[in-house]
């Protein structure tokens, strides 16, 4: 099954057509920066020029940086605060003229790793952390979804996580890779004394980098870096309406559902 998968982040909004049996991306991914200010109107737009670039009719999967819950968002710390209580999917597809699901991005590139990626096969307890303008958190158990975690923003030294740990915070703070891993690694210590789960999946464009700060991580649980890397959230986005629109069970092995 063919879907429009688009990931609509703090910095761009992407977009490519997925293959939903085998998770591959079949065209170019189109990138798009993101609307400032990114109000409602502004984001639909974009997400409007992306469909029209592929000349688009069928179904979309939208990964939205936000807790989402049945199609409004709840909370805005990446976009703009008009967001909160806006019907996403009525937005986009009214901007599209599609069938649309929304989901939180994090959530989105979980799915795409447990079905397909670092995850499939995978029992017990899964946690994706997705590194860049913000941090995104996805949990899973026996390849279940639990959505709209939103673990980004927990309280460490009386700051929101992401503001010390993110991509973004390293950038702005001019950080080396091994001053910005002590920042991260006490973040991935705390969510590992919450949750105590069997793999960690780090996800976002920092994931590229694994290599230059994976020796700085002190946790014994089993950590590995993502395999759609920085397309996860649009496959994982296609894969989402699929699981909507489609012909997928969320209660077969290796298909996640949500909880």
């Amino acid at each position: 099954m063919e879907i429009l998968g688009i990931d609509i982040g703090g910095s761009g909004v992407k977009g490519a057509l997925v293959n939903t049996d085998t998770a591959e991306v079949l065209t170019e991914r189109r990138r798009i920066s993101t609307p400032q200010p990114s109000t409602p109107p502004a984001v639909a737009k974009t997400v409007q020029r992306i469909c029209q670039h592929f000349n688009w009719q069928g179904a979309i999967g939208c990964g939205f940086p936000s807790a989402v819950q049945r199609g409004i968002v709840k909370t805005a710390a990446n976009v703009h605060k008009d967001w909160i209580g806006t019907d996403a999917v009525s937005l986009f597809s009214e901007a599209t003229g599609c069938q649309v699901v929304v989901l939180n991005d994090a959530d989105a590139a979980g799915l795409a790793e447990v079905r397909f990626g670092a995850g499939k096969g995978r029992q017990g307890v899964i946690l994706v952390v997705t590194i860049g303008t913000g941090l995104g958190t996805a949990l899973f158990v026996d390849g279940r979804l639990v959505p709209n975690l939103e673990m980004g923003h927990i309280e460490i030294r009386g700051k929101d996580a992401e503001t010390r740990a993110s991509d973004a915070a390293r950038k702005r703070k001019n950080m080396s890779r091994k001053e910005w891993a002590g920042y991260f690694n006490e973040y991935l210590c705390r969510l590992n004394a919450l949750l105590y789960p069997d793999l960690i999946i780090l996800g976002g464009g920092a994931s590229k980098k694994f290599d230059k700060f994976k020796k700085y991580l002190t946790l014994e649980t089993e950590i590995v870096p993502a395999e759609f890397l920085n397309e996860a959230g649009i496959v994982g986005a296609a894969l989402a309406a699929e699981l909507k629109f489609g012909q997928a069970q969320p209660e077969t092995v290796g298909n996640p559902g949500i909880v």
